[in-house]
């Protein structure tokens, strides 16, 4: 009887400590930081994961908050450029909780965090676009723009205890009802473009194809000059050859160009000659010895003249 009193009494004891060390202690793990309070005040701030001890409920209670990055999705919202363009922007930012104590008493919980910093990130994205062109939030300076709404934001967010990690433009759009007017004013534009891209190049190929013509009437000039020298080389050369051959011969000069006018004046098929027989064009038809009508023997009484040199 006593032995099993004593140990329903050690039972009932282990079960009261262990309910009194369940309420009176708490665990920060690495993702977290803890905020202890006793009757509604900050009694103590926890930041580093551990076991910890407190009194037990409702004396002090103890809200946990989350350390790691958050993410906030922020709303689209129109905004006007500074080139008077009507702009749908949706952004979105991440930040941390980085002073818990003040987070905790500045905004309490996330859901009142996120409001307080939807409204605190679309007023500096309404601001710092508005200085800014349609040019710029999309090509130029996006990535200036986005740091200087983060940095913006941050100065804001830090009385929050909040750091703001970044803010990024997801998209930055013409509304519906603008795009196709501007599409079409940027087709009209690419349009002209591609028509002063076509026509200087029309006019850079008139101007090489005018030089390359110049060129090639130059060297062909050059190139005919040339061929001309050479030309009056080779008859001069010609002449002073035939020269020396009639010095050498002048009967058989004269009988060796008479055979050579022959050849080349009488041919088949488109030959007429109107001559007499005893003409001095003829006289060789009756011997290599024939003489000439005026009784002189077959020597010619100034050298033959060459034939002119074929082009």
């Amino acid at each position: 009887m006593n032995g099993s009193f004593l140990r329903a009494a050690a039972l009932v004891v282990v079960a009261a400590v262990a309910v009194v060390l369940y309420a009176c202690t708490f665990v920060v793990s690495q993702t977290q930081s803890a905020i202890v309070l006793r009757l509604g005040a900050v009694r103590a701030v926890k930041t580093a994961p551990g076991l910890y001890f407190k009194w037990f409920a409702p004396v002090e209670t103890v809200t946990l908050l989350d350390n790691r990055i958050l993410d906030l999705d922020l709303s689209s919202q129109e905004i006007i450029a500074s080139d008077q363009k009507r702009l749908v922007v949706d952004a979105f930012t991440r930040y941390r909780i980085s002073d818990p104590l003040r987070f905790y008493q500045a905004v309490n919980n996330i859901p009142r965090a996120n409001s307080q910093l939807a409204s605190i990130v679309n007023g500096n994205v309404r601001s710092v676009l508005a200085e800014a062109s349609f040019t710029a939030m999309v090509r130029t300076e996006r990535s200036r723009l986005m740091n200087r709404i983060r940095d913006d934001v941050n100065r804001e967010a830090a009385r929050f205890g909040m750091t703001v990690v970044d803010v990024r433009l997801r998209r930055v759009d013409l509304p519906a009802a603008n795009s196709a007017a501007v599409f079409q004013r940027m087709q009209t534009e690419r349009q002209r473009e591609a028509a002063e891209a076509r026509a200087l190049g029309g006019q850079q190929a008139q101007e090489i194809r005018a030089r390359a013509d110049r060129d090639a009437t130059v060297i062909v000039a050059e190139a005919q000059q040339r061929s001309d020298e050479i030309r009056g080389e080779g008859e001069a050369e010609r002449n002073k050859v035939f020269a020396e051959a009639f010095g050498k011969d002048p009967e058989f000069f004269s009988f060796y160009r008479s055979m050579q006018a022959y050849e080349a004046s009488i041919k088949p098929g488109d030959t007429r000659m109107v001559l007499t027989p005893d003409s001095p064009f003829f006289r060789f038809f009756n011997g290599p010895n024939a003489q000439r009508q005026d009784g002189q023997a077959g020597t010619p009484a100034a050298p033959a003249v060459p034939a002119p040199a074929r082009p």
